[in-house]
């Protein structure tokens, strides 16, 4: 594989899941501000045509489980972007990590800046609600014990020279879906509001991260590369519901349905059908998240930056809506094969 090198002065970020909801939002952040985008893809053309938000990116095909495909496209580059998750929740043990040590490795050979958006499947919320970015990380599931495990070994690597940059973040929502419990759970993308599905229980608060506003605080910290250390993590708020069905509620007020039914997650038929579909095992093993509130302590991030980036509610979830295609006059802008994964 090659990858066609251009004389640009502009600073070259390559990410990795750029079809992704979190991986496209960074993309559009980082471009705003004059960043040249090279997006990893084993299907670039596919890709290309898939993503039109991104516009005319540089699309180099290449797999993220070959460290040498990541390596070749890092040439020249200021950033990684690790964006990528496995798809649907499958085989986390045998994708999640390698995929990381891809990046690793094309970020150092580089001297690049590795971008890693983090999650809060690392922390146990009987233990602990108000998380800070010193709290013990006790996961209570194999994924959860995952995340833990790549931002272990994202630490020793900046112990070996990488610098890695980390910010842990509710569960998404914005106009790209991706592999989110708002676009594959709450709603359904492409078709109009006529209920939403809550998952959790209802007066349990839970939090959400706008990926606009996820993707503006990364982009902020990156024009504070000076500032930071090798190894910085740093906590997003995002929209937090102190009960949290009322998102439910919000989005169907937004969509310009407030009566609509607010249905419950079907959990007894995910058990039912988990024995025989990995998804539906994996999503049985998060659903403590949706019983025990746990927020993140977002101090340190508003102390560096002055504020956290923050798209009001209603808004936010006008541009959700409109992206996913929800909205009565809206499209969707995902492509169906691509909107549960943002691996590469």
């Amino acid at each position: 594989m090659t990858v066609k090198m251009t004389t640009s002065s502009a600073p070259v970020a390559l990410v990795i899941g750029a079809t992704g909801g979190i991986g496209s939002e960074i993309a559009l952040a980082l471009m705003a501000r004059g960043w040249r985008i090279r997006a990893l893809n084993r299907s670039p053309t596919r890709a290309a045509k898939a993503s039109p938000r991104l516009g005319a990116i540089e699309w180099v095909k290449g797999d993220a489980l070959r460290t040498a495909d990541v390596v070749a496209a890092a040439k020249g580059v200021s950033l990684v972007v690790h964006g990528a998750n496995p798809p649907r929740y499958k085989n986390w043990a045998g994708t999640a990590l390698p995929m990381l040590e891809s990046s690793i490795a094309a970020a150092k050979a580089a001297g690049a800046r590795l971008l890693f958006p983090g999650t809060v499947y690392n922390f146990d919320a009987a233990a602990h609600s108000f998380i800070s970015e010193t709290t013990p990380q006790v996961p209570r599931t194999r994924k959860g014990a995952i995340r833990v495990a790549m931002e272990n070994r994202l630490a020793e690597a900046s112990r070996d020279g990488l610098k890695v940059l980390i910010v842990r973040a509710g569960d998404f929502f914005g106009p790209q879906g991706g592999s989110s419990w708002f676009s594959q759970g709450l709603v359904k993308p492409g078709k109009p509001l006529r209920s939403v599905c809550y998952p959790g229980t209802h007066r349990v608060g839970h939090a959400w991260a706008f990926l606009p506003d996820l993707a503006e605080t990364f982009a902020r910290l990156v024009e504070r590369e000076s500032d930071l250390g090798a190894f910085e993590v740093f906590h997003f708020g995002g929209h937090w519901f102190d009960h949290g069905v009322d998102i439910a509620r919000a989005t169907a007020r937004v969509a310009g349905v407030p009566d609509a039914p607010i249905t419950r997650m079907p959990w007894f038929a995910v058990y039912l059908i988990a024995p025989f579909n990995e998804t539906m095992r994996e999503m049985l093993e998060m659903r403590y998240l949706w019983k025990k509130p746990l927020r993140l302590d977002n101090a340190k991030l508003v102390s560096f930056l002055g504020s956290e980036p923050h798209t009001p509610l209603d808004q936010a979830l006008r541009v959700t809506l409109t992206g996913l295609g929800c909205l009565p006059s809206a499209k969707s802008t995902i492509a169906p094969a691509l909107a549960l994964t943002g691996k590469a």
